[in-house]
């Protein structure tokens, strides 16, 4: 018991030496903190991202200095910083969609900065469908689809097509273009419709889509383009860290050509051996269980391979190496 109760009491004369020695050092901290430091009571602190004094679309340089613009810029960027599981799952996305769309744009003639246009219409969601009614990756409306060549009905439907889609979207860029000779007002239209852009144009008596007074959703979409295109050309600046291994890679497909009836679409599947949902999910332009086809018209079925739909993600690359930190 006394040799229990000495090294107690050594034990406790170190403790009380130690906080002696310490005490100057632990009220400098103090003081320092309550000087310099910021008071929270939240477990984690926020800053809103630096917004540039000038970004570039298509080569187009866009100066951001001016309060209006360099302030509805900022609320953008500090929307796709913050909204964390959306925007991540956007890089994730885009690692498999821009490497199909990018040569497109390009094949077409249009700027590589649309692919940008295409992520704030869908969330790159390729199945994706608005409340009033606009579908697919480039998000059309049945009217608008069939007017640049896409078939639109309850069997089959073209806004949900990745490549046809995406032709269509270029047919109504370049048609836009001849019009206003600038992309951001292209891009502006892609929202508001041609007619509204050109009447405010011509009313307001302004130069640049960028300063007309529009509604809230209109005058936002300009600037959520040039901000997801900030965000995403390099997410690291912004707070994700991923590695090749969380993105999303291209899913490999064969691909069969049609010309007839298929008149089940779950014995279809079966046959090339896979389930009904796997094949919506690689034809997502399908809209029933059967394929009516009673013209006759030429389609291309994706079957995705077994190896693709069961990939090892640590053999993942990455499309562009600013998305990942490995």
């Amino acid at each position: 018991m006394k040799k229990q109760y000495r090294i107690n009491y050594i034990l406790s004369l170190i403790l009380v030496f130690g906080i002696g020695t310490m005490l100057p050092t632990l009220i400098g901290s103090s003081m320092v903190s309550e000087q310099h430091s910021a008071k929270s009571e939240v477990p984690y602190c926020v800053t809103p991202p630096t917004v540039p004094d000038e970004v570039s679309f298509d080569g187009e340089t866009i100066d951001l200095r001016r309060y209006d613009r360099r302030e509805r810029m900022d609320r953008e960027m500090m929307s796709f910083t913050y909204m964390h599981s959306t925007t991540m799952l956007l890089v994730k996305r885009a690692n498999r969609y821009f490497p199909i769309i990018e040569p497109l744009l390009k094949e077409n003639g249009i700027p590589d900065d649309f692919k940008y246009l295409m992520v704030i219409e869908s969330n790159l969601n390729e199945i994706a469908r608005s409340p009033a009614g606009a579908a697919g990756l480039w998000q059309f409306m049945p009217a608008t689809a069939r007017e640049f060549g896409l078939e639109v009905n309850d069997n089959v439907d073209e806004r949900y097509h990745i490549e046809k889609a995406t032709a269509a979207a270029c047919k109504y860029f370049k048609q836009a273009y001849a019009k206003y000779g600038d992309w951001m007002a292209v891009s502006a239209s892609y929202n508001a419709g041609q007619g509204r852009i050109s009447s405010q144009l011509d009313q307001q008596l302004a130069s640049h889509a960028m300063d007309l007074w529009l509604v809230e959703e209109t005058s936002r979409y300009m600037f959520r383009l040039l901000a997801i295109k900030e965000v995403l050309s390099n997410p690291q600046r912004y707070g994700f860290l991923l590695k090749k291994e969380h993105l999303y890679p291209p899913i490999p497909y064969k691909e069969i050509e049609v010309t007839t009836q298929i008149d089940n679409l779950d014995d279809y599947a079966k046959q090339q051996g896979i389930t009904y949902a796997q094949l919506r999910d690689a034809n997502p332009w399908l809209r029933e269980h059967s394929l009516k086809n009673k013209s006759g018209k030429k389609y291309v079925l994706k079957i995705p391979t077994q190896e693709g739909m069961n990939y090892d993600p640590k053999k993942t690359e990455a499309y562009n190496k600013n998305w990942v930190i490995d």
